[in-house]
């Protein structure tokens, strides 16, 4: 891709526009504009940006704007504004941050994407490769965005990358020698508009593979599994329900890896990530990290000692019994189901956050005897109150601190208390991080007042 002396437009400003931004620059473009509706005030190092050459369009995105371009480069979570919609059906360039590294990068590609699951099984990968003697890096939503890595990308490298359906919603020609498929349910629906789109997003990375790629399908999921007769890369599956021919299944308790020979590679009991979504999400790693390179015995201990990440299925602490969980990372009805599943003590369940778009009701059925009371927050407080219809007693809160104590007066001794939203943060917070990180604070305030009481 040539860029020197072109119009390139950058939209949004966050992590992956200023990364963006760094690369360009080096290029040479002969005007680079960032546009993003957030005020100067609300985003950082603009004035140092401007000082590299950099112009503002800020408060807005500007139709003539993006019209005036040879390029549009679109961070992740921007939608398909009508303003670049526009601009693409006259003929401008309109790409995100994955396609343009793609032109530039020179090494192995794994990619990784799905609903649910994707930066714990992206994280595993990574650490088996890493301890299997291999250089590899971390990038995308989990780590680095994937242009920062186009300097420092060899042929004798591996990048494992999350790609999330906002990326791949842009791209034309990217694709990974390995790609590695989780699972399909509604998420973002709100950006997409339809599940048929969304689809179509995630797809994009499974058809635009080639012969000699390969392709890691999980065979329980319905959809993804459809995809398996317009292959054109070499396909492999995994799967909790029925043996494969290529790839890695469960039975009696043990996770079995079928490739040049059929061989036991662990037993469940010895994986310390909870729910039967992270077996899932383990079998991904096993074969995806044997096609890469990787010896079984790295592969065995890395999955032994992997715990998980932060806001996911976290366990916080038990407070007189009742086990306060952090798993702030389920922004999905899916995602909330299968936490709910993860256990089989009654739950009192914290609901809440912004919209996605999904459908709520799902709950209804998949909640029934395992949740023993509801706690809602947030700006989809009334639809979700309306999906659940009066199938479990509920409560409200405005603020964690309520959240968390009204949780706590709910349970008994040996409940827990589960932080699953199914729903973004960004009603409250910056994202799902800084909830679960308040989620965390205020249990752990709770802990100290209940000591002071009892001491006192």
């Amino acid at each position: 891709m040539e860029l020197k002396n072109k119009k390139v437009v950058v939209v949004g400003f966050a992590r992956t526009g200023q990364a963006v931004c760094d690369f360009l620059l080096e290029k040479g473009v002969a005007r680079l504009t960032v546009s993003d509706k957030k005020p100067e005030k609300q985003l950082e190092k603009v004035e140092d940006y401007r000082k590299k050459g950099v112009e503002f369009d800020l408060g807005q995105h500007r139709p003539e704007l993006f019209l005036a371009a040879d390029l549009i480069v679109v961070s992740p979570g921007v939608p398909p504004l009508p303003e670049i919609l526009e601009a693409r059906n006259r003929g401008v360039k309109v790409i995100s941050e994955i396609e343009l590294a793609y032109d530039f990068l020179n090494c192995r590609l794994v990619g990784i994407t799905g609903s649910n699951g994707k930066s714990t099984t992206t994280t595993l990968i990574y650490r088996i490769l890493k301890n299997s003697g291999l250089k590899v890096h971390l990038t995308g939503n989990i780590g680095p965005p994937l242009i920062s890595f186009v300097h420092k990308s060899r042929p004798d490298h591996i990048i494992v990358t999350e790609i999330s359906s906002f990326q791949l919603e842009f791209t034309e020609k990217f694709r990974t020698d390995l790609a590695v498929f989780l699972n399909i349910s509604p998420n973002h629906l709100d950006w997409h508009k339809t599940m048929e789109n969304y689809i179509g997003a995630k797809k994009k990375l499974f058809d635009q593979q080639q012969p000699g790629d390969a392709a890691v399908l999980n065979r329980d999921d319905p959809v993804l599994w459809s995809w398996a007769r317009q292959k054109k890369s070499e396909l492999y599956a995994f799967s909790r329900k029925h043996t494969v021919p290529r790839g890695c299944y469960l039975k009696d308790s043990t996770l079995w890896l079928k490739l040049e020979a059929e061989l036991p590679v662990i037993k469940t009991k010895d994986i310390k990530l909870r729910g039967v979504h992270n077996l899932e999400n383990v079998m991904a790693a096993i074969v995806a990290t044997r096609l890469a390179g990787a010896g079984l015995p790295a592969i065995r201990q890395t999955i032994r000692d992997f715990r998980g990440l932060e806001h996911r299925l976290e366990e916080v602490r038990t407070i007189n019994r009742v086990l306060f969980v952090n798993d702030s990372k389920a922004t999905t009805v899916a995602a909330t189901v299968k936490a709910v599943q993860s256990y089989s003590r009654p739950i009192v369940l914290i609901l809440g956050g912004r919209d996605k778009g999904g459908d709520f009701s799902p709950l209804r059925r998949a909640l029934k005897n395992r949740v023993r009371k509801i706690l809602l927050i947030g700006e989809a407080r009334e639809k979700i109150k309306k999906a659940l219809g009066g199938a479990f007693p509920l409560e409200e809160a405005a603020s964690f601190r309520e959240l968390v104590e009204k949780a706590y007066l709910a349970a008994r001794p040996g409940d827990v208390v589960l932080l699953a939203p199914a729903c973004t943060s960004w009603d409250m917070f910056r994202n799902f991080e800084e909830r679960g990180r308040l989620f965390k604070k205020e249990v752990n305030y709770l802990a100290r007042k209940l000591a002071a009481r009892k001491k006192g």
